[in-house]
């Protein structure tokens, strides 16, 4: 099986994150809830992993709160800093989990602005900026399209937003592991990010790196370990964002995926799928059936190629990979509406293969050939 759908979800992951996994069942406790050794465990491995996503993201440990993936750390962003009269920017790029909340909260009287793109789906900065106003409380956006893989220029666009007062909040989901983040360098107030994906932990995993200082209203309120007996979830970062019992032993296999994306080098193994992605892109672009969506005029993007052959839909074109030639890749809306109604792939979708630094040059060569033989033969 050849597997280019790490967008998705990584399905290669170094043998060292299932056996991190394997070891805090067996040994871990409860972080925070006892003195006894097993909740000790508990609690040093998930401060470990604390100090890898803050030396990853700029920022310190306490400034990371964990969430069960990007969707949930992003409801909370949202939910957590938006009332009713602010206003919140956006991108027509945006994945259903900024998106829906955002939708959401409009019902709740937040102002709502989306920032449209060009015909190759590239978003300019200028044009978020045009859409800022006096009450204009956030921006948020996608750092790179789940769909294309056109990546944002976060920077530019949290500069211009911090020189007005605004906050900037990061969907992290196709970057985080291979594109590094500085809160500060960045100007980015909130990134959230998801585990399972170019960080290579398990499902289940995932949270927010927060600006020192920032206050966000929590989404849920429970047990923390700390303040039993307050009434109010204790203010503190992270406690006041993490209520319940965290995934201790999907943080722990989280943790040993930074340990090898570290022992590898962020850089080489970004720039090897950027590689295998631009490699499969110059094929493809010479078959006439085939069309490809997004901005390649920069490696500056997310190792992903989205195409359709001919009318065909896009369905369809992924079983054939699947059941003819056993490569699996991502057919259909990939929750993200906007980005085919601006490219008018509503009906027929896309194809997306999103690559992994486990992939290879032989099987993008064998992908290259499935893509042609079924442009050819359909």
């Amino acid at each position: 099986m050849i597997y280019l759908d790490s967008a998705a979800t990584s399905y290669y992951r170094p043998d060292s994150v299932a056996l991190a996994v394997a070891d805090a069942v067996r040994h871990m406790g409860n972080s925070s809830r006892g003195i006894h050794d097993a909740a000790l465990d508990a609690s040093r491995t998930i401060y470990q992993v604390r100090e890898k996503l803050g030396e990853m993201f700029g920022c310190g440990p306490s400034q990371i709160a964990f969430a069960s993936n990007v969707t949930e750390s992003l409801n909370t962003a949202l939910c957590g800093l938006l009332r009713p009269g602010d206003h919140v920017v956006t991108t027509v790029l945006e994945h259903n989990s900024v998106l829906r909340p955002l939708y959401r909260l409009e019902q709740q009287g937040v102002e709502l602005s989306i920032a449209g793109c060009d015909t190759l789906g590239t978003v300019c900065p200028e044009d978020i900026q045009a859409l800022f106003r006096p009450n204009t409380r956030a921006v948020v956006c996608t750092h790179a399209s789940n769909l294309t893989g056109n990546l944002m220029d976060i920077r530019r666009i949290g500069k211009a937003a911090h020189e007005r007062g605004i906050l900037m909040i990061v969907d992290g989901a196709q970057t985080a592991g291979i594109f590094p983040v500085d809160l500060r360098k960045d100007h980015v107030d909130v990134f959230c990010f998801t585990g399972h994906k170019s960080l290579l932990g398990p499902q289940g995993t995932g949270g927010m790196a927060v600006r020192q200082g920032l206050l966000i209203e929590p989404l849920k309120v429970g047990g923390s370990g700390i303040k039993t007996f307050e009434k109010e979830q204790p203010e503190q970062m992270p406690e006041v964002l993490e209520a319940g019992t965290l995934n201790g032993h999907g943080i722990a296999g989280l943790g040993a995926g930074i340990d090898y994306i570290s022992s590898k080098g962020m850089d080489k193994l970004k720039e090897k799928e950027l590689c295998l992605a631009e490699m499969f892109y110059e094929r493809v672009i010479q078959i006439p059936e085939v069309k490809v969506y997004g901005s390649f005029t920069t490696k500056q993007r997310a190792p992903i190629v989205s195409l359709n052959i001919k009318e065909l839909p896009s369905g369809e074109v992924s079983s054939i990979l699947m059941e003819e030639y056993d490569i699996c890749t991502r057919s259909g809306g990939h929750c993200a509406p906007l980005m085919h109604k601006a490219f008018g792939t509503e009906v027929q979708g896309m194809v997306r293969f999103s690559f992994s630094s486990f992939n290879t040059e032989e099987q993008t060569e064998q992908v290259v050939k499935a893509v042609k033989e079924i442009a050819e033969e359909r």
